[in-house]
């Protein structure tokens, strides 16, 4: 796509090993252990007087003070909270057992696919615990040398490297730092050959690509600063600016996005390889898009419209002269390729080039090629195409997982991909694009044996009668008595695929016996637009609906019990969560909502969480949609008086994606209500984000602590 978006999955990863206790006195000593670490003091979380009014509703909201993550008070909380976390956490028997085993399980090399540029061979590499990935390169049969190490951008390795863009012949290269984990960036452009920064750094960007024309300059994308606080303030109008190498940022021209006609939030620039298309994509929401053109080989050109509303998603993926090959679901919920004269390029003049099947496709290029990537129940199926639309063949891919890669530019004779699974290690392959021949380029250096496990998908039935795939992963041989350790992770929007990958934190958890499930629930994109769509607005009860079948199945076949079940799930996956526990808290032992989008009434006001709205609605659009949204907003649907599972919400005190005064106010709720002896924790990390760059350092640290909370909640008492 043009605007590239992350969104941002989590990895899922536990640990367990262990038997359930098998006499009295065991049981009897791992309650007493329990009740002496469950007796958590928690923090006092005052609250205010806040009444907000919908539709003649009133609806309190008691910990709005909570919001202002400026004021010395919040801060004091997050502390305290902390406090009381890691004083829980410290008792955890095992828990440095956990972070042990984590470190040796990630102390492998790690390296990348290889891509050229101006000349070189480029390579991301990782030693083993590195806390940044290093970029190496090389020439010929010269050994690879260092090229760009982020890991000395700061001395605790929070400061990350989250974007690379080389200039046309490759002597340039433009990439962005993010501190802390923050969104927003600044863009240093080197010499590549020198390594010298050539000048002063671009401040301020936001939710940006790099696009390149020729050495000369770049685009890119970014909103005004906003006034009061940087990482939750909202940003509604994106800009696409132009920067001439060598001058000042200050001088940077807005090319789109500066007028009320040209308002969106999200709008991102791209160049066609031969440099003479501008495209720019714009869109209000996460999901569909405007698309234009402007000829850059004519002067004082103007931009053309292709798609001129939001309905349909569409990019520009290659162009031959004037002739464009689009990638679009409009009138296409599964996406097709069409292909259109640059001079007349509305939808009524699209022709058929790859035509629409029963299966989502997601298309890549390289050696001159097309590359269809099919989701067949979330699995990959590879078909290359040449340019006449005609196909060359099927990719005899090495099992049945995800296979990502297969780009390059169009002179290439050989690509590069990638193939795992939720029990195999990455393995990249080389690909001849004339023969089809693929070879083993480089495997995976960790020490994990896939042929011991099991990775089964199953379908079963949610509540409405739709049926829902999920892959579960296991060690072969496992008893299904309802005894195994499991975690079943979800998302469930945003159009987001979950396609089988490995993990060394996963590995951990399959290592140790746990069941490992992943449900390809309604809100993704599994099965394309439709899918999609059925878990939006005021369809999103049947994300919910899907993720509680898919636990009741587990229990239901024996692979696990309430007691042995957790949930986890990161940002739109943290509302699962959340929504989850607040309408079934019998139904698992254990919840992990992580930078979860928890406050569903007021996530629209905070940075860009407006564009939210094409799968959430929002609470002031309608009576209808506000009644829906707060009947299953996790913070307002908190009751006092019932027993919630063991709750350790994660969120990052840098966090502005999904603001932590989410995670704030759920746990505060959740503290202030809670009845029984589970514990309700908020571990807060400090310097952190949503996620993307996190140090490995982190990772280990919150995993170890994440995952030793969920098997001491579920009864574990050694590893």
């Amino acid at each position: 796509m043009l605007l590239k978006r992350t969104l941002a999955c989590a990895v899922l990863l536990a640990l367990s090993g262990c038997s359930e206790p098998t006499n009295t006195s065991d049981q009897k000593e791992v309650k007493s252990s329990m009740n002496q670490v469950n007796s958590v003091v928690y923090p006092e979380t005052k609250k205010g007087d806040v009444v907000d009014t919908y539709f003649g509703e009133n609806v309190a909201d008691p910990y709005r003070w909570l919001e202002d993550d400026m004021s010395a008070e919040t801060a004091d909380w997050v502390k305290a909270q902390n406090t009381a976390t890691f004083s829980y956490l410290e008792q955890i028997p095992y828990r440095n057992k956990l972070k042990e085993r984590l470190e040796k399980l990630m102390n492998y090399e790690k390296i990348g696919a290889p891509f050229e540029e101006g000349g070189y061979t480029y390579f991301y590499k990782n030693d083993g615990l590195q806390n940044q990935y290093v970029l190496y390169r090389s020439k010929g049969d010269e050994a690879p040398e260092v090229f760009l190490d982020p890991n000395k951008f700061s001395d605790d390795g929070t400061t990350s490297m989250s974007g690379l863009s080389f200039s046309k012949d490759g002597s340039l290269l433009a990439y962005q730092v993010s501190e802390g984990g923050s969104d927003w960036r600044e863009i240093i452009v080197i010499d590549t050959h020198t390594k010298e920064q050539v000048e002063q750094a671009l401040v301020d960007v936001k939710f940006s690509g790099i696009d390149w024309l020729g050495n000369e300059g770049f685009y890119y994308s970014s909103y005004d600063k906003p006034k009061g606080s940087e990482l939750s303030a909202k940003t509604d109008q994106h800009k696409v600016y132009y920067h001439a190498l060598g001058t000042s940022q200050d001088d940077d021209r807005v090319v789109f996005g500066d007028s009320e006609a040209q308002k969106h939030r999200y709008v991102g620039a791209d160049v066609t390889d031969d440099g003479k298309y501008l495209l720019i994509s714009a869109s209000v929401s996460t999901s569909g898009n405007k698309l234009f053109i402007k000829d850059l080989s004519k002067e004082n050109s103007d931009f053309v419209t292709v798609v001129g509303n939001s309905d349909s998603d569409t990019s520009v993926i290659d162009n031959d002269g004037d002739t464009l090959y689009l990638v679009t679901n409009l009138n296409a919920p599964n996406k097709k390729v069409v292909t259109v004269n640059a001079n007349d390029p509305a939808p009524e003049n699209w022709v058929d080039f790859i035509p629409e099947t029963d299966n989502v496709l997601n298309l890549s290029k390289g050696g001159d090629t097309f590359f269809a990537n099919y989701m067949v129940d979330a699995i990959s199926h590879v078909k290359q195409y040449n340019k006449q639309g005609e196909l060359i063949r099927e990719i005899n891919l090495p099992g049945v997982g995800s296979a990502r890669g297969f780009r390059g530019k169009k002179d290439q004779s050989t690509l590069y991909y990638s193939f795992t699974n939720y029990k195999t290690p990455g393995t990249t392959f080389s690909f001849d694009v004339s023969s089809g021949e693929s070879k083993v380029y480089r495997e995976s250096a960790i020490d994990f044996n896939s042929n011991d496990y099991t990775s089964e998908q199953v379908f079963y039935t949610s509540k409405d009668g739709t049926k829902v795939p999920m892959i579960i992963t296991y060690k072969t041989g496992i008893k299904l008595d309802g005894s195994n350790p499991t975690i079943l992770y979800g998302y469930g929007g945003f159009n987001a695929s979950l396609t089988p990958s490995f993990s060394p934190v996963n590995a951990l958890w399959l290592e140790q016996g746990g069941v490992y499930a992943v449900a390809n629930i309604r809100g993704g994109g599994e099965y394309g637009k439709d899918w999609h769509n059925a878990g939006t607005k005021m369809q999103k009860q049947n994300v919910f609906d899907d993720f509680i079948a898919a636990a009741e199945y587990l229990k239901d076949k024996k692979y696990t019990s309430k007691k042995r079940l957790a949930l986890r799930g990161g940002s739109n996956g943290g509302l699962l969560v959340g929504a989850v526990m607040t309408q079934r808290p019998d139904l698992f032992q254990v919840a992990l909502p992580a930078v979860g989008v928890l406050d569903m009434l007021r996530y629209h006001t905070f940075t860009a969480g407006a564009g939210w709205a094409y799968d959430y609605g929002t609470s002031e659009q309608s009576k209808e949609m506000f009644e829906y949204i707060k009947a299953y907003s996790p913070l307002h649907n908190v009751k006092a008086g019932v027993e919630y599972p063991a709750t350790m919400v994660t969120t990052g005190d840098h966090d502005d994606r999904v603001v932590p005064s989410h995670s704030f106010k759920f746990a505060a709720e959740l503290q202030a209500k809670q009845a029984g002896n589970n514990p309700t924790l908020i571990r807060i990390e400090t310097n952190a984000g949503h996620g993307a760059g996190t140090p490995t350092s982190k990772v280990i640290d919150l995993y170890a602590d994440m995952f030793g909370f969920t098997l001491y909640n579920m009864g574990v008492k050694e590893l």
